[in-house]
This record gives structure tokens, sequence and C-alpha cells, in this order.
């Protein structure tokens, strides 16, 4: 009787501890993920942008699709990382598309689409995809044209989180020669002095 109690005291004490995990990201009705980071917006990228600008915050979107191992990877190693999850909750104003989906889009330049069409003429191939921009957007530039950065494909957490600085910084504005790749690797040299030392 008391082995028994010992059991279901640790299982609870394991379900509790799992809960909070499980409640970060789930699945929604269309089959992505959900992160709490994530944005319900009516998808107007200009509207999205001054949003964003209003927060203080960054404005990025992610294309993602119903059984992505690429987007499970993401969801489940990196974003609910703290570093991940802490940066793009302070920082960034993310809305999600869907890479087959029928909602509408309306394109910095007021074209207006489904999520579906609107990656075709974007020419989004694979998922996740980042897309970052800046806070301003000239006047009937489409997204590709405005974007800073675009992060295709699945990352470990480091170079996820090193993109996301990158961007938040505006690294991309300084006149010098590192670009990302150059600062990606000089992250990677001070974590690992650090963690030496």
């Amino acid at each position: 009787m008391i082995a028994w109690t010992r059991r279901a005291i640790l299982a609870a004490a394991l379900a509790a501890t799992a809960a909070p995990a499980a409640a970060e990201t789930r699945l929604g009705d269309d089959g992505l993920h959900k992160a709490p980071w994530m944005r319900e917006t009516f998808k107007d990228l200009r509207e999205d942008l001054a949003e964003a600008n209003a927060e203080g915050k960054r404005f990025a979107i992610i294309f993602e699709q119903r059984g992505c191992i690429y987007c499970t990877k993401m969801h489940e190693e990196v974003f609910p990382r703290e570093e991940v999850a802490d940066y793009l909750n302070e920082n960034y104003f993310v809305v999600q598309l869907n890479l087959h989906g029928d909602l509408e889009v309306v394109d910095f330049d007021g074209d207006i689409r489904s999520e579906k069409a609107m990656a075709r003429k974007w020419g989004i191939l694979f998922t996740p995809t980042f897309m970052f921009f800046p806070e301003d957007v000239a006047e009937g530039a489409t997204a590709p044209e405005a974007a800073v950065a675009t992060m295709p494909g699945a990352f470990g957490w480091q170079t996820t989180l090193d993109l996301l600085t990158w961007v938040n910084e505006k690294r991309y504005e300084l006149d010098t020669e590192e670009d990302f790749q150059r600062y990606h690797a000089r992250r990677i040299e001070e974590r690992a002095s650090a963690a030496t030392e």
C-alpha cells in the first residue's frame, strides 16, 4: 500500500512538472504548432508592422505546414529553450502563416492573396521559414524585398538565438565585415570560452 502511494505521488509530481511544457506549444486545428509568442492578427503586414513598432518589437513572420518534421523539431527542441523563448517574447512580434493555408494575407505592397498563393509569390519553399522586417518598409515593397533576413529551415538553438539577436540589434546595418556567419562564429567562440572559464 505504501509503495503504491509513493508511485502515485511520483506520477502526480511528474505530471505536474510536465504540464507547463506541454501547455507552452500546442497543435492548432490547422495542424500547426501554436507558441505563446505567436500573434493572432488579420495578417495585414503593414498593420502588423505598425503594431510591432508600437510595442517596441521587431516584426517577423514564420511559414509552417501541417506534418512538418522540421517545424516540430523547432517547436520541441529550440523554441521552448528558455533563452530562445524569452528572447522571442521580449523582442519579437511573430505572425504565423500556413504554407498551404487559405486565409487572406495583405502584403506590404497591398496585394491580397491566400497564404498559399502568397507563399508562391514570395518563393517560400521550405518550412519553417522566418522572414524578419525592418521598422520601416518602403511604399510598394513586397515582403521579400523588405526583409532584412530570412531563415529557411530548422537550426539549432544557438544559431536561432544568434540570428534573432543579430536582427534585433540591427547588425545587418553595421558597416563592418561581420556578416551573420562571422557574428555567429564569434558568438560560438564566446560561449565556448565562457564554458571553460
